[in-house]
């Protein structure tokens, strides 16, 4: 049925193959013939809608325009030890890629360092060589029939070849070679070298500048203990011995500025306010000495016999006295009298 038909199409393509989808859209038309006129006849859907109708596809194991079959027939292509180029479409080369450990044109060879663990009529296995063998008959290392470069076939085992020791190594003027399996490494001479036949100071071929040999090492120079004047002239001057040299810095209480050692004087300190120094009994002393001279003031106006005065003055000493007693008075008074 079309319902059927319509269950069917939704489970042709992942959801987020987006060229399967538009391929199953441009193709509705022929969907539908297959599906109700030809589905009898041809019951491989794939093989009649994309290799025969669209001719987009080839059949597994062949490739190209034309299908042809792939390298190793279209029954096993590659042997089953590798992948056919262009397998199952109308592109690629048919030519085998073969998997690891295997080689020739269909993949029924053993590659350079595998060896045949078996075969029959039909399927080979190949099984890794001991590291050092090119080409072998087994998985020991006497079983060598080629050795891989660095190595030297000796009694069908492989021997690492000492090439510090022949003429092979390349290193640079200031290296030093050192063997490893199969190969080697260039190493530095040390700072203290000027050439070197191994690593450290005692190796050196000869000493660098700023070095002395004693026997067989090369010592660093102590250039400002060693020389007969001083080699920091500047004011304020001092040698500091370095490896292989010395630099000269600036004595101890002394910055370098503008290329001169001057003294490092701590900024200069902000100047104190009028009250800074007050202690805070001093402060005390002075608020009672404020409101001292303020009731005095009031009292005299009073005496005079003004009732405004006096009705200011009585309410003056109650409400200094109140704010006396109150912290607040404390804080801004202290705060004044220390200009903050």
């Amino acid at each position: 049925s079309e319902t059927r038909l319509l269950e069917v199409l939704e489970g042709v393509c992942a959801p987020s193959d987006f060229t399967c989808h538009q391929l199953l859209e441009q193709s509705e038309e022929h969907v539908e013939q297959w599906w109700f006129h030809e589905q009898q006849q041809h019951p491989d859907f794939f093989r009649w809608l994309c290799v025969d109708r669209l001719a987009l596809c080839c059949p597994p194991g062949t490739y190209g325009p034309d299908c042809q079959p792939c390298a190793g027939g279209p029954q096993q292509p590659c042997s089953g030890n590798g992948r056919c180029d262009g397998n199952g479409t109308r592109r690629g080369t048919g030519l085998c890629v073969c998997s690891p450990g295997y080689g020739g044109p269909f993949c029924a060879e053993c590659g350079d360092g595998y060896y045949e663990a078996s075969r029959n009529k039909s399927h080979l296995v190949c099984a890794e060589c001991y590291r050092a063998c090119g080409r072998c008959t087994g998985p020991e290392d006497s079983s060598c029939l080629r050795c891989k470069r660095g190595w030297v076939l000796h009694e069908h085992r492989c021997i690492d070849i000492d090439e510090c020791g022949t003429e092979m190594a390349h290193c640079r003027a200031n290296q030093f070679c050192v063997n490893t399996e199969g190969s080697y490494e260039c190493r530095d001479c040390s700072t203290a070298c000027i050439g070197c036949m191994g690593a450290g100071p005692a190796r050196c071929k000869k000493c660098n500048k700023g070095y002395w040999r004693d026997g067989a090492k090369c010592l660093d120079v102590d250039e400002c203990a060693s020389a007969d004047e001083p080699v920091c002239t500047g004011t304020q001057e001092v040698c500091e011995n370095t490896e292989g040299s010395y630099r000269c810095i600036c004595a101890r209480g002394h910055v370098r500025q503008d290329g001169q050692c001057v003294e490092d004087k701590p900024p200069d300190a902000p100047e104190k306010g009028f009250f800074d120094d007050v202690t805070e009994d001093e402060v005390v002393v002075l608020q009672q000495m404020f409101f001292g001279v303020m009731i005095c003031a009031l009292a005299t106006l009073a005496a005079k016999g003004d009732m405004v005065f006096t009705a200011i003055f009585i309410g003056a000493v109650a409400a200094m006295a109140g704010y006396w007693l109150s912290d607040r008075s404390d804080r801004v008074l202290d705060g004044f009298m220390k200009g903050r």
